[in-house]
């Protein structure tokens, strides 16, 4: 069974880059027709998809943070990363990594999520 683990800072300054990781047990990010994702959900919006990385490595942003959001992997360590830019209090909350292995927006394997507060 898939396992996905997110880890990075629980705090982060305003202005400041959050970068979070998320590592992949027991199955590969290459993995033809799967999808990883990054959602989170605050406070103020609730869950909210952030984007994703596609088995070949293309990306697909969220309208809302699109500006903000780099999602990056590193086939070595079987792992993806988030990048959210320019953070405010408003991105506070829990950020999740997800496998939807059809590419239909089903999401079979979430990490446990991580809390991100941000706050100087």
């Amino acid at each position: 069974q898939v396992q996905l683990q997110e880890s990075g800072p629980g705090l982060v300054k305003p202005s400041q880059t959050l970068s979070l990781a998320c590592t992949i047990s027991n199955d590969s990010i290459t993995t033809i027709n799967q999808y990883w994702n990054w959602i989170r959900q605050t406070p103020g919006k609730g869950l909210e998809w952030i984007g994703m990385i596609r088995y070949s490595g293309s990306t697909y942003y969220g309208p809302a943070l699109e500006t903000r959001t780099s999602i990056s992997r590193d086939t070595s360590k079987n792992q993806f990363t988030l990048q959210l830019s320019s953070v405010t209090p408003e991105d506070t909350g829990v950020y999740y990594c997800t496998r939807d292995p059809t590419g239909t927006w089903s999401f079979d394997s979430w990490g446990q999520g991580t809390q991100v507060t941000v706050s100087s």
